[in-house]
């Protein structure tokens, strides 16, 4: 048994720094999700044009450094979210069939793009504020509308975050989280050139010289601020690009897979992340009797257990069988046995002089021809040997396996006899309370007797057997032409309800 088995709801989740998973709404409605995030993305672009605007002129009206490099961090906010604006349309795209996990990853390249920008900037002002500062400095103009500006550009970017932040939660958006963690400390930057366009202010008004450097040292403090982002949103989109989840989230789906019952281990976890959406690849050792029903049904249960995890998460779990220690010599046999998709009954070992000897009956193809039949079943029994090294001999008792559907025609002659038959020979055996529902058929020279034979409830199966096959054995010395017997064991509380 090794199979692989997708299960494909997808994930709004995110981890780290990145907003919270998404919603139910925004799983359930992806197109209307796509909408919002493309929404409040043009919308912040347009505030982000507008602030850029009044900062420049502004800035270069008052002549302050403080303001200019302000202006340029709000131009590049606008170059950010044309970058975020761009990313979420091209996200909400389906996947296809150049692109099978997506086109998230386009939100994350954004980010990281945005963050090169960044750092070109801090380039820029903290040359200009050190030539300021050193070699060139620039008077001042004082006047009210740089305060102004910078105080309106506060409340626009406490309102752009915040409201950023609440779609990126919504949607799962690291694109959008990006944007409005980057606005967040736009608040930060403002206040800082406010306070060196105060700080000269007050050296003009009360002569201090040495605070004409106020406003070359506010740049400083924005640029190193920008650099402290950058880095950190760089870093963050280069990981997202790499495929690095956080440790503690893989341990966390890891420990929720092995609780799954019937999971022996979790032989190997992958996750990866694209855009607002959670990938996870598992291979599980199952114990290699399990059935395909029963594999899959704890294929199920262990996707749900990633998905607590990392909410609508696209699962694909691939099983291999694995031997337990719990294993009887049975299983192993049946286990090679299944291998073959074969099937097996009458499993017995017997033990003469401290050696193991293993009897079954194996159903074969009907069509088979004899020599095919024997060398497969020679395979099997020489593979028994090499898996069961306790086992020293391997006898295969060889049945045909039914391909076709039996014509039964009812018997009107010999029913009776072969049922008083049956009666008799189940009046000798005296655990057999009674046998009922008796059905006599003949397909082509084959006469088949079916019936329901009851049993004390508190018979163990192998005794149950045995009375079976002694109910059989005499009523076949008195019937020899029946060629099948088929014997119903039912306990007595379920025949007198």
């Amino acid at each position: 048994m090794d199979q692989a088995i997708s299960s494909a709801p997808r994930s709004d989740s995110t981890a780290g720094s990145a907003p919270s998973a998404a919603s139910p709404k925004s799983q359930r409605d992806p197109a209307g999700a796509s909408a919002e995030k493309r929404r409040v993305a043009l919308h912040s672009m347009t505030a982000a044009a507008a602030m850029a605007l009044l900062k420049l002129a502004v800035g270069l009206l008052s002549g302050s450094l403080g303001v200019l490099s302000d202006a340029a961090h709000s131009g590049l906010d606008l170059v950010g979210s044309a970058f975020t604006f761009f990313s979420v349309r091209v996200s909400g795209k389906p996947a296809d069939e150049t692109h099978s996990y997506g086109h998230g990853k386009i939100e994350n390249l954004s980010s990281f793009g945005e963050a090169g920008l960044m750092a070109a900037s801090c380039i820029w002002i903290v040359w200009d504020a050190v030539d300021r500062i050193f070699f060139h400095p620039v008077p001042l103009r004082h006047s009210v509308w740089p305060a102004l500006v910078l105080i309106a550009s506060v409340g626009v970017d406490w309102w752009r975050s915040r409201r950023l932040r609440a779609i990126a939660r919504k949607t799962g958006s690291p694109a959008l989280a990006m944007d409005a963690f980057h606005f967040a400390s736009d608040i930060w930057a403002s206040g800082a050139v406010l306070a060196g366009l105060g700080a000269t202010w007050v050296g003009v008004c009360y002569h201090l010289a040495w605070l004409r450097y106020a406003d070359p040292a506010a740049a400083l403090v924005v640029s190193f601020m920008i650099l402290r982002m950058t880095f950190r949103l760089g870093r963050e989109a280069a990981d997202a690009l790499m495929d690095e989840i956080p440790a503690e989230t893989r341990r966390r789906l890891m420990r929720e897979v092995q609780r799954v019952p019937g999971v022996l281990a979790v032989e190997q976890a992958r996750v990866r992340r694209s855009g607002a959406d959670y990938f996870a690849d598992l291979t599980l050792a199952l114990p290699r009797r399990s059935t395909f029903e029963h594999t899959g049904e704890l294929v199920e249960t262990a996707t749900a257990a990633v998905q607590r995890v990392l909410p609508g998460a696209d699962v694909v779990v691939r099983t291999v069988p694995r031997q337990t220690r719990a294993e009887s010599i049975f299983d192993r046999v049946r286990a090679v046995a299944a291998r073959h998709n074969l099937s097996v009954h009458e499993l017995s070992i017997q033990s003469h002089q401290g050696r193991l000897r293993v009897e079954l009956h194996v159903e074969i193809e009907e069509k088979m021809r004899l020599r095919e039949a024997h060398s497969f079943v020679s395979a099997l029994e020489e593979e028994i040997l090499r898996e069961v090294p306790e086992i020293d001999a391997v006898l295969t008792h060889i049945e045909s396996e039914p391909a076709t559907i039996e014509q039964p025609e009812e018997m009107v002659g010999d029913d009776r006899r072969i049922e008083l038959a049956l009666r008799a020979a189940a009046a000798h055996i005296p655990e057999i309370i009674d046998v009922h529902a008796i059905a006599v058929s003949r397909t082509g020279d084959h006469i088949s007797l079916t019936c329901h034979c009851t049993l004390s409830d508190d018979l163990p199966m192998h005794r149950v057997h045995e009375i079976i096959t002694a109910l059989e054995d005499r009523f076949k010395l008195e019937c020899p032409e029946v060629y099948r017997v088929t014997i119903h064991p039912e306990p007595v509380t379920d025949n007198t309800r």
